[in-house]
C-alpha cells in the first residue's frame, strides 16, 4: 500500500507534456513614431510576438541593439511581430537611443511600467515570446536573450497554428 501511495505521489508531481504555457495578457501600445497602434488582439492567431522590454539607460540593451536589428530583418516577412518597449523612459531619451544605436525595429513607450508589470518585468533587458495561440512560451531575463531568439522563433513558426 505504501508503495502505491508513493508511486501515485510521484506521478502527480511530474509535469505533464500537455501543460499549456501561461496566456499572455492583452496589451495595446502606440509606437514611438506615432504612426501605429499595436493591439495584441489583432495579432493572436496570426503572428508570433516578441516583446523586448528595454531602456535607453540600459547598457546591454544598447549593446544588443544591432543584433535585434538583424533578427527583425531576418523575420520581417515571416509572421513575427517584434516590438521593443522602452520602460521608465522619456520619448527624448528613446529617440537619442535610436540614433546612437541605429535601431531600425519598432519601438513603443511604457513610461510607468503598465505593460511591463503585466508581463512579469524583472529589469532590462527582458524578452517575452508569445506564440500564435497567445501563450507566453518564453520569458528571458537579462543579456543574451537575443542569441536564443532565432531557434525559438524557427521552432514556433514550424508549428501549425
Amino acid at each position: 500500500m505504501a508503495r502505491r501511495l508513493l508511486a501515485l505521489a510521484l506521478l502527480l508531481a511530474l509535469p505533464t507534456a500537455a501543460e499549456a504555457a501561461p496566456a499572455a495578457p492583452g496589451f495595446r501600445v502606440r509606437t514611438l513614431d506615432g504612426k501605429r497602434t499595436i493591439d495584441s488582439k489583432e495579432l493572436i492567431g496570426k503572428k508570433v510576438v516578441v516583446l523586448r522590454f528595454q531602456a535607453s539607460y540600459c547598457k546591454p540593451c544598447g549593446k544588443e541593439s544591432a543584433a535585434l536589428n538583424k533578427i527583425v530583418e531576418r523575420y520581417k516577412d515571416r509572421d513575427v511581430e517584434i516590438v521593443a518597449i522602452h520602460v521608465q523612459d522619456t520619448a527624448a531619451d528613446v529617440r537619442s537611443f535610436v540614433r546612437a544605436n541605429k535601431a531600425t525595429y519598432t519601438i513603443a513607450l511604457d513610461p510607468s511600467l503598465t505593460i511591463g508589470n503585466r508581463f512579469g518585468f524583472k529589469g532590462t533587458p527582458y524578452t517575452v515570446v508569445i506564440d500564435r495561440k497567445g501563450e507566453m512560451v518564453a520569458r528571458l531575463a537579462g543579456e543574451g536573450a537575443i542569441r536564443r531568439l532565432p531557434s525559438l522563433l524557427d521552432g514556433l513558426l514550424a508549428k501549425p497554428v
